[in-house]
Parts: structure tokens; C-alpha cells; sequence
């Protein structure tokens, strides 16, 4: 066991000699700086991260190599402005951070600071110069766009040379972009009109971009600065600023009307980590997660670039009242560039929870089907002592509703599912066991505890298949690899989920000053720590490897690295003991059997086939980073990306269609029974709901697998 007050005790003896009296501040414009807070912040995460944090890592060389790669990664990922010289200047405190915090003697961050401003004066000139003296959009180019691949610059004309390909596929997008939009106006405008306004356009949106970047102060270097270090422990420990401390993750959700899209700030870039369900982005259906917002617009407005922006500050821009548009410039996971179009809305709360129906299987038999967007859980009212839903038993309401319509198979839906209340994990786990442990808490002190089913009751005892994707973490997969260990489900899906298999809490860092610290600082934020992780009752843990499908069907995202194991900085997986559990009574899985029939449906399957197909498109798009400045090349290749997302569903609904023919006026009704007293357009949406369910070749293959299970 950790001894955390002796960590405690060296930190209160530091902070006393290091912060006796009030620091004014350094030269080289950091005199605005508070720099004793900033000491006081860096002094706490290195002496306090390390006993908190459940990887028992120690801040060491090796630690502050891992932080400055984030450092780095954060102060110019696109390589757009730092020269080779810059980075060997700043490679020379990389082994150092360790003993910097300790110290209090930050120099990196005014370093890395003062370089970063230096150069962007520079290309903030030789930008304007580029375009003032005028592009040659038809002289044969290619630009690299995979910042992974890119070298930096060794001097500032190899700097102004790469601006220059940067501003012409800027200037070349804006051009195809008006010409779309011309096209939906159904007006026409001269050609040289079209690249003048295009070179307008982009002159105004860089000299917004450098606008931007001149307020950066030097406490948000420092902020940033912090985070790296903390993310070098895993990557959902985070320091949070001032500002934003009290968001655990920023969600734009509830009373908040916007798009409805969790985000995340990664080496500069604002993506997309999962959509809301019920939001306008999954009404919408463009939107998705592993997207890369690159500018955002109001309405009919000129683009801003939010690359190199804070997230807050994206936030403020993307988030808006209900009704109103907003136009984001999306770069897809193979490289594309989309406009997705978004009316703001707040969530429509009854899409967030779960929906189930009665599906037809291809042997005639009924099929019952649940989708859990999330596991929720009204803590609040509860605690209040008023009504209070929450996933489980709205879970088990779906189950008695299917039961009563006969069903001889049930499919439960966790894609896209991205966790929530491990309590509903738990209970919704023992709807369909009958009592057992399911899953295994390991805190930062080695102390393990077991979460299981203790209600008697299996709700739902036939045969059951779980769909997964990459995008299913946490709680989901907590469900779905206890459902897989007991043997009571077949897991479907992709091969495997997110590995999203640890827990953090939130630590206020102002609670934790130095009780006979004689100064008082300014807010100081808060750390999110990873404290535990989970454990399978197999022993494995969901860390890492996530849960590994038992059949794996293509995806159009099966070439991306998404996942928990391709993250900077991820806890490794590892193992504990299996606890005992007993097995499912029932009639025992032939697993061979069904991958078998699976695969040999999936070769004849038109709408898997064509996911297959597109994903291997989408696979070598992605690899294609060095891409042609060509108008006639940029052209086809948005059109082609276009045409490939279009392809997907029709061609599914077109083969679904012809086998079965349109939803009938029948089961339309069956469909409103499930909104009794709602209005039209919420029969509308249920009717729309159970369009895309029949339409979703994933649970058409799902089905066939249930019907292959009952089989002798």
C-alpha cells in the first residue's frame, strides 16, 4: 500500500521554504504572471499526481520525456511555424520536467513561449506576403497532410513554402465551396468573381487565425503546459484551469442548446469523441465520432479556424440558441474534408433513453430488439426523493414488453453506447443473469472489490446477442464482457471495443494547499485522476484490449487506430484473479457453428458487402496524406467521399426494400402505439427510428445469428 502521507508531509515541507514570500513575476513578458501560483501548481503535481494516480508511475526522466512529447505535440502538432532549431533548443529540458516542478524553475514554458511568438510574427508576414503577391493555382503541387509525416522546417523559406501550399489548398476549397453553394442558390457567378472572393475569404480568416493566436497569454502556455505532464500519466488525467474546472468532460448537452457532440482538444485539433443521442448531430447523421472540426461558421458567415484553438473557446463558437445554423468544416478519419450543416437544438431527451421493438427474423420467428444509448441514472431525483429514471429499469420494462409479444431471441444494442452510471452497468448485467459477480474494482492501493448481481431474477433467459463497436466503452463493455464470460450472449460487432477500462475522480486542487502555507493563491483548478480500474470476472481487464468481438463483421471504420490502445500514454492491460461465477444453464453456444454460417452469410450479404468495400476505399484515402493541389483532383476526391457515405445506407435499404418491401400502414401503427399521447412529429421520429433499425444491416446480421442459435 501506498504511504500517502508521506508523500503529504515532503509536500508541505517544500511548499514552506519554496513559497514563503510573494513572487512578482519574471521578465521577458511574464511579469502579468503569477508566478508563485504557477510554482505552487507544478510543486502539487509533482509531488501529489504520483500517490494519487492508480499506475504507482514515478515523476522521473522517463515520465517527463512522455510529457514533453505532449508538450511539444500542443505548442505546434502541425509544425506550422517552430524550425528544426527551435525543436533542439526545446529538446534540451525533456528529461528535465521532473526536476523543474520540483524546483519551481519552469524554463521550458518561457522558452517554448517566447520561440512560438517569434515565429509566429515571422509567418504571420510572410502569409500576407503570399497572398498578396498572388497564387498560381494551376502550377502542379502536392501538400502533405499528416503532421506525423511532416519534418519541421529547417529554415524560414522552407517555412514560407510550406504556407504558400497551405494557403492555395485553402484558397482552391474556398473556390469549390462557393461553387456548391451556387449550385444549391441556383445562381451563377463569373469564375474570377468566384477565386477573388476565394482569396478574400482566406485572407480575412488567417489574419483572424493570428488575431487568435496574439492573445494567447502566457498562463494559458503554462495550463497547457501542466496538462501535459498530467496526461503523461494516462490520458484521462488532466489538469483543468480555472475556467473550465467545473466541467469534468465538456458535454453540450441539456440546457445547453448546440450540437449535441462530446469534444476533446487533441495536439491542437478540437475531434469529435462521441455524439449525443437525441442531439441535432444524430438527427443530423454527419457528424461522427473520430472527426476533426477544423473551422466553424454561423450560418451564412465566413468560416473561423479553430485548429491551435482552446477548447472553451471552440466551444463558445460551436455551441449557439436553438434554431439557429452552424456550419462546421469536418475532416473525416480518411482525410476528406466535409461541410456539415447544423440547426443548434437542445436534446430531445426521450431519444436518450432506451427504445426497444419487435423485429420479424428470417425464419419467421419474432426477434426483440433494445438499444441502450447510455446508462443513465436521475441520481439527483432520487436523491430528492422525486421520480427518478433510470436505465435498468426501463431496461427491464422493454424486456416484459417483448416477452408478452413472444419473442424467441432478443438483440441488445451497446454501439455507440459510451458508459455512464456503473450502478445501471451492474443491475442491467443481472436482467439477464441469475446471481454472480460481474465486475472487478482495482483501486490505485491494490484493494479489489467485487460488483455483482444480487437479485435472484433473470428477467430475459433466451437466446441473446450483444452489438458492440469501437466506439462502445466502459460501462457498455462491462456489460458486454460479463454477458461473454457467464456465456449468456454472442458478441457482434467490430473487433473490439473502445478499452476504456479505468475510473476518475475529480480532486480540487485548492483543498490541498499546505495548511501552514503562509500565502493565499488565486484558484488554483483541479485534476482529473485516474483512481481504478475494472477487471472481467475472468480476471482480464477491459483496459486496453477493450472486449474482442466473438464475430466480427466489416465496419466502415475497421482501418481506424480507435481505441483506448492507440492513445498516448494508455494503462497497459493486465490481469487479477478470475472469480468464480456459474455458468449460463441454458442451451450451450456452438461458437464455431456461428461464425461459420456468419461468415459465409457475410460474403452474399449486399449491404455488409458494401460497408466492406467502402471501408477499403476509406482505408486507402486515409493512407493517400500527400494530396494533390490540382482544382480538377481536389474536386474528385471530395465527390468521391461524398458519393461513398451517400452509397452505404441506399444501397442496404435498396436490397431490404426489395426483399420486403416499404414499412406498410400496419406496422405504422404498431410503431405510434409505442408514442401513445405524443404528438405527430414524435410518431413521426419512432417511425423514422424503426425505418433505420430495418434498414441496419449489422441487426439484420444479428437476427440471423439469433435464429442460427435456436436452431438444433
Amino acid at each position: 500500500m501506498k504511504n500517502r502521507s508521506s508523500v503529504f508531509f515532503c509536500f508541505f515541507f517544500s511548499g514552506v521554504l519554496l513559497f514563503s514570500s510573494q513572487d512578482s513575476g519574471l521578465a521577458n513578458g511574464l511579469a502579468t504572471v503569477d508566478m508563485g501560483r504557477n510554482r505552487m501548481i507544478g510543486l502539487m503535481l509533482g509531488k501529489q499526481l504520483p500517490g494519487m494516480h492508480f499506475s504507482d508511475k514515478r515523476m522521473d526522466d522517463s515520465l517527463s520525456r512522455a510529457a514533453f512529447d505532449l508538450y511539444l505535440k500542443q505548442l505546434d502538432f502541425q509544425k506550422r511555424f517552430l524550425l528544426q532549431q527551435d525543436v533542439e533548443t526545446l529538446n534540451r529540458y525533456a528529461t528535465l520536467i521532473d526536476d523543474e516542478l520540483l524546483r519551481g524553475n519552469m524554463v521550458l514554458v518561457q522558452q517554448g513561449f517566447e520561440l512560438l511568438n517569434i515565429r509566429i510574427q515571422q509567418v504571420e508576414k510572410m502569409a500576407a506576403e503570399i497572398l498578396a503577391a498572388g497564387i498560381d493555382v494551376n502550377q502542379k503541387e502536392s501538400l502533405e497532410t499528416d503532421p506525423l509525416k511532416l519534418t519541421y522546417a529547417n529554415d524560414l523559406e522552407g517555412l514560407r513554402e510550406y504556407w504558400g501550399k497551405m494557403l492555395k489548398e485553402q484558397m482552391i476549397s474556398r473556390y469549390l465551396e462557393s461553387l456548391a453553394d451556387q449550385e444549391k442558390a441556383k445562381e451563377k457567378k463569373e469564375e474570377s468573381l468566384l477565386w477573388k472572393e476565394a482569396k478574400e475569404r482566406v485572407a480575412k480568416q488567417n489574419r483572424e487565425f493570428f488575431h487568435r493566436l496574439h492573445q494567447e497569454t502566457v498562463q494559458d502556455h503554462y495550463d497547457r503546459y501542466f496538462d501535459a505532464v498530467a496526461r503523461s500519466f494516462d490520458p484521462h488525467t488532466d489538469y483543468l484551469p480555472p475556467d473550465n474546472k467545473e466541467d469534468f468532460d465538456i458535454h453540450m448537452r441539456g440546457s445547453l442548446e448546440g450540437i449535441g457532440a462530446v469534444l476533446r482538444e487533441e495536439d491542437g485539433y478540437i475531434k469529435v469523441v462521441s455524439i449525443i443521442p437525441g442531439s441535432a448531430s444524430a438527427r443530423g447523421g454527419e457528424l461522427e465520432a473520430e472527426d476533426t472540426i477544423l473551422e466553424v461558421a454561423q450560418k451564412k458567415g465566413d468560416p473561423v479556424e479553430i485548429t491551435d484553438m482552446r477548447l472553451r473557446d471552440a466551444v463558445r463558437l460551436i455551441r449557439g440558441a436553438k434554431g439557429t445554423e452552424v456550419r462546421l468544416t469536418v475532416k473525416k478519419p480518411d482525410g476528406v474534408k466535409v461541410v456539415i450543416s447544423l440547426i443548434r437544438d437542445v436534446v430531445q431527451i426521450e431519444e436518450t433513453f432506451v427504445k426497444s421493438t419487435v423485429l420479424d427474423g428470417s425464419a419467421g420467428d419474432k426477434i426483440g430488439y433494445i438499444v441502450i444509448p447510455s446508462f443513465y441514472r436521475d441520481f439527483e431525483g432520487a436523491k430528492n426523493g422525486v421520480e427518478a429514471r433510470n436505465c435498468t429499469d426501463d431496461t427491464r420494462a422493454a424486456i416484459e414488453g417483448l416477452k408478452k409479444s413472444g419473442i424467441k431471441g432478443m438483440i441488445l444494442d451497446l454501439r455507440n453506447n459510451g458508459g455512464g452510471s456503473l450502478v445501471d452497468a451492474v443491475d442491467t448485467t443481472g436482467l439477464f443473469i441469475n446471481l454472480g459477480p460481474v465486475v472487478q474494482v482495482k483501486n490505485s492501493s491494490g484493494v479489489q472489490r467485487i460488483l455483482g448481481d444480487e437479485d435472484p431474477e433473470m428477467v430475459y433467459g433466451g437466446p441473446l446477442v450483444v452489438l458492440v463497436n469501437q466506439f462502445s466503452a466502459s460501462a457498455s463493455e462491462i456489460v458486454a464482457a460479463a454477458l461473454q464470460d457467464y456465456g449468456r450472449a454472442v458478441i457482434i460487432g467490430g473487433k473490439h471495443t473502445h478499452g476504456k477500462g479505468t475510473v476518475q475522480t475529480l480532486v480540487n486542487m485548492n483543498d490541498n494547499i499546505p495548511s501552514l502555507h503562509l500565502r493565499s493563491y488565486e484558484d488554483l483548478g483541479a485534476l482529473k485522476v485516474t483512481i481504478q480500474k475494472f477487471y472481467r470476472v475472468n480476471g482480464g481487464s477491459t483496459q486496453y484490449k477493450g472486449v474482442e468481438s466473438d464475430i466480427e463483421l466489416p465496419s466502415l471504420f475497421q482501418y481506424l487506430k480507435s481505441g483506448e490502445q492507440y492513445l498516448d500514454n494508455s494503462l497497459p492491460w493486465d490481469q487479477v484473479e478470475s472469480v468464480p461465477v456459474v455458468q449460463y444453464g441454458g442451451k450451450k453456444i456452438d461458437m464455431a457453428r456461428l461464425i461459420a454460417n456468419s461468415k459465409q452469410r457475410i460474403e452474399s450479404d449486399l449491404g455488409l458487402q458494401v460497408i466492406a468495400e467502402e471501408a477499403r476505399k476509406a482505408e486507402e484515402r486515409s493512407k493517400e496524406s500527400i494530396i494533390s493541389l490540382q482544382l480538377t483532383d481536389m474536386q474528385k476526391r471530395r465527390t468521391e467521399a461524398d458519393l461513398a457515405r451517400k452509397k452505404i445506407g441506399a444501397h442496404y435499404r435498396k436490397y431490404r426494400v426489395e426483399k420486403e418491401g416499404e414499412m406498410d400502414e400496419e406496422t405504422k401503427k404498431e410503431a405510434r402505439k409505442g408514442n401513445k399521447g405524443s404528438k405527430d412529429n414524435k410518431e413521426d421520429e419512432r417511425v423514422k427510428w424503426l425505418e433505420e433499425v430495418k434498414d441496419d444491416p449489422y441487426i439484420g446480421e444479428a437476427g440471423r445469428v439469433l435464429v442460427d442459435m435456436s436452431r438444433p
